[in-house]
């Protein structure tokens, strides 16, 4: 199966392309929803958290406090690397797992894993190619302000923890400016899928 990795910086509009990708018959493996399925209440993962961490990382429910462990694991560099090398093989694992097998009658022969860590972890050699939802700095700010309720500086913080822009326009194999309207997002990407199936078609 041909792997295209989707990524793109907080307010890039990752997520909306990803959904348009969807609609054109695309299976999208999204890398943050496999996150959460491995510390799932009743999980191998989730239990030696709580071991690790205390019995207070967990909810009344038995679910996993998450603010309360990115508290942990960001005040420590320890502890977060201790989370990481529990958690990032599993992901791996079942990112590959839903990624592998031969396309289903009607699905177009490639699929997408939608990482906004592509660049950062080992799930891009997961892929054969990159594709970047780039977007100006101003713009990641202004649309994530609206969206998330924060401040220009918590966005700014949130923006100089990821890898650096011109990083990732360096790794990216192709790229998609997402500076303007949803209805142009929706054209390049409909662009783009036609670019990766005559891609496809090529290699076979």
């Amino acid at each position: 199966m041909f792997i295209v990795g989707l990524t793109g910086g907080i307010g890039s509009g990752k997520s909306a392309a990803a959904a348009i990708f969807s609609d054109l018959g695309v299976t999208v493996v999204n890398a943050d929803i496999v996150a959460r399925e491995i510390v799932e209440p009743g999980s191998d993962a989730l239990a030696q958290i709580a071991n690790h961490f205390g019995q207070d990382i967990l909810l009344p429910d038995g679910g996993l406090n998450r603010a309360l462990l990115r508290h942990k694991v960001f005040a420590d560099p320890s502890e977060r690397a201790w989370l990481e090398q529990l958690t990032h093989p599993l992901i791996g694992m079942r990112i590959a797992e839903q990624l592998d097998g031969d396309p289903l009658e009607g699905e177009p022969p490639y699929r997408i894993l939608e990482s906004p860590l592509l660049l950062e972890t080992a799930q891009r050699e997961l892929t054969q190619r990159i594709l970047l939802i780039d977007v100006s700095e101003q713009v990641q700010i202004e649309r994530t302000m609206q969206r998330d309720n924060n401040n220009a500086e918590q966005v700014k913080a949130i923006i100089a923890a990821q890898l650096p822009r011109d990083k990732k326009l360096k790794l990216a194999d192709d790229i998609i400016e997402n500076n303007g309207t949803l209805n142009e997002l929706q054209q390049a990407v409909e662009q783009q899928h036609k670019r990766y199936l005559a891609l496809v078609q090529r290699s076979i």
